[in-house]
């Protein structure tokens, strides 16, 4: 059986340099679309309040926005340490490990973010598909969609194992059930609903397809011992 031989250096550096600009556009745009709630979290955030920034969407968005150069320069540190010692990939490895804290943690959280009647109200489920799903609008469809995106993303891109759709949909499913249990049994006033976790797996399929070129579908080892492999297996032919 043959095999196609893996991509050179200069390739995989492309691909990972595509990956980063398609993300920092569509963070820019996103940004840009968003440009006035988010202004209107400014004055609180920038003053350190915890009350009107991190406990409202669009305060966490901001820090999301804010917090950017922090997250490249944790990916970078991430890379040039494992680069340093002949990791293969160590970009995209990195970058995945990045990526999917920082894409993902931020969205739980407002999800999580109580309602008014937190404690009080007793929980709510949701159980009949599709019911829901019209009262969402817009809006909520494209928050749902985005809050294991980042999991989708980067997540088959780190780790060999989550490398398949149905794994991918596993993985967006089983986190989008724990959290709609956890509002649920914390009572934070929020509908626990099956058409949620629907969408939330739809985000983290369609963002894991966007993503399937860089999947890790292949065992990775240091540079150095991939050229003893090449070596042995050469002396080996010539004998």
């Amino acid at each position: 059986m043959s095999h196609s031989p893996a991509p050179s250096a200069p390739v995989r550096r492309t691909r990972t340099i595509v990956l980063v600009g398609l993300a920092v556009l569509g963070l820019a745009g996103a940004t840009f679309a968003l440009r006035r709630p988010l202004m209107m979290a400014a004055p609180t955030c920038m003053a350190g309040r915890w009350h009107g920034c991190f406990d409202t969407e669009n305060g966490v968005v901001l820090m999301m926005v804010v917090g950017l150069p922090l997250a490249a320069l944790v990916t970078w540190l991430l890379a040039w340490r494992r680069s340093a010692v002949g990791v293969t990939s160590a970009w995209r490895m990195s970058l995945a490990e990045v990526g999917m804290v920082y894409a993902t943690v931020p969205f739980v959280w407002m999800t999580m973010m109580p309602g008014p009647g937190a404690g009080i109200v007793p929980g709510r489920v949701s159980l009949v598909p599709l019911r829901d799903l019209a009262t969402m609008g817009p809006l909520g469809i494209g928050g749902n969609l985005l809050i294991f995106a980042g999991l989708g993303l980067f997540a088959p891109m780190r780790f060999r194992a989550l490398a398949s759709v149905p794994r991918v949909l596993a993985l967006g499913v089983g986190c989008s059930v724990l959290v709609e249990t956890a509002q649920y049994v914390l009572r934070l006033d929020r509908v626990s609903s099956v058409d949620d976790v629907l969408v939330n797996a739809a985000g983290a399929v369609l963002a894991g397809l966007a993503s399937r070129h860089w999947w890790r579908t292949t065992a990775e080892v240091p540079s150095a011992e991939q050229d003893d492999v090449r070596e042995r297996g050469v002396r080996a032919r010539s004998r």
